[in-house]
């Protein structure tokens, strides 16, 4: 199957100017229904034991899913599930697992980033005296 390039590119190499026209202004039209898509990918909201609450009262109460209780709260799906499946978020103990993890990302976060060093290249192995190499020098 041919791309559109591919397509223009033989309609230019057998001069048929009155084709490249038509497709330019299809081109033009296409470019002038164009519209900006929304984001796809839903911000997380901070999980706190309320909103852990909230989402298995959903999961209670409605047949909703997984994925839609995430989008209704604004949530990632995996932290629904974390919620559901293993209790995660439901107390507001600072010491508990995801609040440290969560505490050393945002920490992460905050800092510059670390200068990573190239790879150290070993100097190499000089000769002893007479002219050999020892084993020791590879």
């Amino acid at each position: 199957m041919t791309t559109i390039k591919e397509f223009e590119e033989a309609l230019r190499q057998s001069g048929n100017e009155a084709a490249l026209e038509v497709l330019g202004e299809l081109r033009k039209r296409d470019k002038a229904k164009r519209s900006l898509a929304p984001a796809r990918r839903v911000t997380g909201r901070k999980m706190t034991p309320e909103l852990a609450r909230r989402i298995l009262e959903l999961h209670g109460a409605t047949r909703m899913t997984q994925q839609e209780i995430a989008f209704k709260l604004g949530v990632n799906q995996g932290r629904v599930n974390e919620v559901v499946k293993r209790g995660k978020w439901l107390t507001d103990d600072p010491s508990a697992p995801e609040q440290v993890s969560r505490d050393k990302a945002m920490e992460r976060m905050t800092r510059p980033p670390r200068r990573r060093r190239g790879l150290a290249v070993a100097p190499p192995p000089k000769p002893r005296p007479d002219g050999q190499l020892s084993l020791g020098d590879f």
